[in-house]
């Protein structure tokens, strides 16, 4: 079975699952898909479950979702999760959208058998409980910052935290523009909530991470070997909370720094566990995938 597969690999079912002894009706898409662990996690739970599919990596590029989404319906695909770079354009796609998904700004789960493509959000429901298992912490009760606000990922978990009522949000990325719009929805979504916005460069940053209980990575920076941690020492000699999204690699320079400095942090593997699981029970209701998922990517 190949790694990766391409739109080009959706022309038929004969060419979908040559050589298959079951046919894939699940996949994650992305650009680039290569590196995600869904379908380790994916396939233990269908494959306890009893459920005669197969989940697959699809590499899908940009500008191409809408297209995909219309071949796997055309092939009678089940559904898809959605990762970076395409929760966006996946909203933009679906023909009905749940209402937190609507709130949380993306889309990383699709649902193909219903009458329409329908969307929705695991990955701030899959947040909140993996701030619970790691530190214990329910995410209300927290300072957060979080970095690479302006993205998917980092849109939706803005949003999670300001609909749990955290104590004060401060949302960073690199261009600082892209969260106008962002804060002023969450202000209205949650207007008790402190708000602030600053770009990754802004001397600011430094005092605003040492004020903070919890800092969360939903940028890109770590995923790929060569640039630097995100942050400097300086933001985190407070000793916060870390965690970055990322789970592959499993120790990024983030959390090597937060490692050496004495925080307690952790990596993207619980989150990716309950968003999946939820996933799965979108696609397969009133199943409980969750610790067939955990033991599948190595217990914990």
């Amino acid at each position: 079975m190949p790694e990766v597969y391409t739109l080009d690999d959706l022309a038929s079912r004969e060419v979908l699952d040559a050589g298959q002894s079951k046919p894939a009706r699940l996949a994650v898409i992305g650009w680039p898909v290569a590196h995600s662990a869904s379908p380790r996690m994916q396939q233990a739970a269908l494959d306890a479950a009893g459920i005669d599919v197969r989940y697959i990596r699809l590499e899908v590029a940009p500008g191409r979702v809408r297209e995909a989404l219309a071949r796997m319906s055309a092939l009678g695909f089940i559904g898809c999760n959605v990762t970076v770079p395409h929760k966006f354009d996946a909203l933009a796609a679906c023909e009905w959208v749940d209402a937190a998904a609507r709130n949380l700004g993306s889309v990383n789960t699709v649902c193909l058998e219903a009458e329409q493509v329908q969307g929705f959000n695991t990955d701030g429901p899959g947040f909140v409980s993996a701030i619970a298992d790691e530190f214990g912490a329910a995410l209300g009760d927290l300072r957060v910052v979080i970095l690479g606000a302006g993205g998917g990922a980092g849109q939706a978990l803005a949003t999670q935290c300001a609909m749990q009522g955290v104590r004060r949000l401060v949302m960073v990325n690199r261009t600082v523009s892209k969260l106008g719009p962002l804060a002023s929805r969450l202000h209205e979504l949650a207007p008790a909530c402190e708000i602030q916005a600053l770009a990754l460069d802004d001397p600011a940053l430094a005092e605003a991470c040492r004020g903070s209980d919890l800092i969360v990575n939903a940028s890109a920076v770590g995923l790929h070997p060569g640039p630097p941690p995100i942050l400097p020492d300086s933001c985190l000699m407070a000793q916060p909370l870390v965690y970055d999204c990322i789970y592959q690699p499993a120790v990024t320079p983030l959390l090597e720094r937060a490692a050496a400095l004495g925080c307690r942090h952790a990596n993207g593997r619980s989150m990716l566990i309950h968003q999946g699981a939820l996933a799965f029970q979108h696609w397969f209701p009133q199943t409980d995938p969750l610790a067939v998922m955990r033991a599948a990517l190595g217990g914990g």
